[in-house]
């Protein structure tokens, strides 16, 4: 029983040793490293809140970015502490970050149809082909722009189905912004076609005239009626205007209205295309 106690003594004792020596050589590594994490994350996520707070600061900047920059510093320094620890541990960082390059890539080729998005949602955010609320034609299509992401931007139709359209849809194809001009101001074209036998200056004198009573169209640019081609079986006249952007619509769908109507009552008749059918009866019996 002794001998069976004298051993114990002996292995806890060098159980003691063996601890001690290494606490000795990894306690500091170990006691760096809680504190390298402790400062490392607190650091992240002032510095992230720091970030955000002066990325809002700025106008210039779209709404949709400013959580972006903050988010990027917090999970830059989060992974350096990560790093930093490791490395105190004799870990081969080279190694790692070169996995963690490969694993990038992988998930890169992976996703790069997600990704695509997010490059074109960045290209939209940076140069704002349009904003929340602006109606825009789109691979033929007209919507207004509700709210822009980095990887979709909803919206919806005239009509009032909702929208949702891929960044990369939207950034590949010509896009139509309604809701911008330069001069704030669009054009009205519309066509007329009177029969060749109607009096081509009467029907001049009507349309000018209707334009003239119509306060909505503005006199610079000058509108422009005139005689524009000669159809198959009308005289096509040009009718050309422009109103201000926000009257457009509605000044545009009066005015076909008024015209078909003034046309009418002036005698002018507006032919539709027609088509002569001549029937060929069967052959009668043979003459005897």
């Amino acid at each position: 029983m002794a001998v069976i106690m004298v051993r114990m003594n002996d292995y806890l004792e060098q159980l003691t040793t063996q601890l001690t020596a290494v606490l000795a050589t990894y306690g500091m590594n170990v006691l760096g490293a809680i504190v390298t994490l402790v400062v490392g994350f607190a650091a992240a996520s002032w510095l992230g809140r720091a970030t955000t707070r002066a990325i809002t600061k700025t106008a210039r900047i779209d709404l949709v970015f400013h959580p972006l920059p903050g988010k990027i510093v917090r999970v830059a320094v989060m992974v350096f502490t990560v790093i930093a620890v490791l490395s105190r541990f004799g870990v081969q960082t080279t190694s790692l970050i070169a996995v963690l390059g490969a694993a990038g890539l992988a998930i890169g080729l992976a996703l790069q149809g997600t990704l695509s998005n997010v490059a074109a949602g960045v290209m939209i955010l940076a140069f704002r082909p349009f904003k929340i609320g602006d109606a825009v034609k789109v691979d033929g299509d007209v919507y207004i722009i509700d709210q822009l992401g980095f990887f979709i931007c909803k919206a919806h139709q005239p009509d009032g189905p909702t929208a949702f359209l891929p960044n990369s849809r939207i950034w590949g194809q010509t896009i139509i912004n309604y809701s911008v001009t330069d001069q704030d101001i669009r054009r009205v074209d519309e066509h007329y076609g009177i029969g060749y036998r109607d009096d081509i200056d009467a029907a001049l004198a009507i349309l000018k005239r209707i334009v003239a009573e119509e306060p909505r169209i503005l006199k610079e640019p000058a509108p422009l009626i005139i005689v524009e081609s000669l159809g198959d079986s009308s005289v096509n006249i040009l009718f050309r205007v422009w109103t201000p952007r926000a009257d457009w619509w509605m000044t545009k769908l009066e005015l076909v209205h008024r015209c078909k109507t003034a046309l009418e009552a002036g005698g002018i008749s507006i032919p539709f295309p027609q088509r002569e059918v001549h029937l060929v009866g069967p052959a009668g019996p043979p003459n005897t």
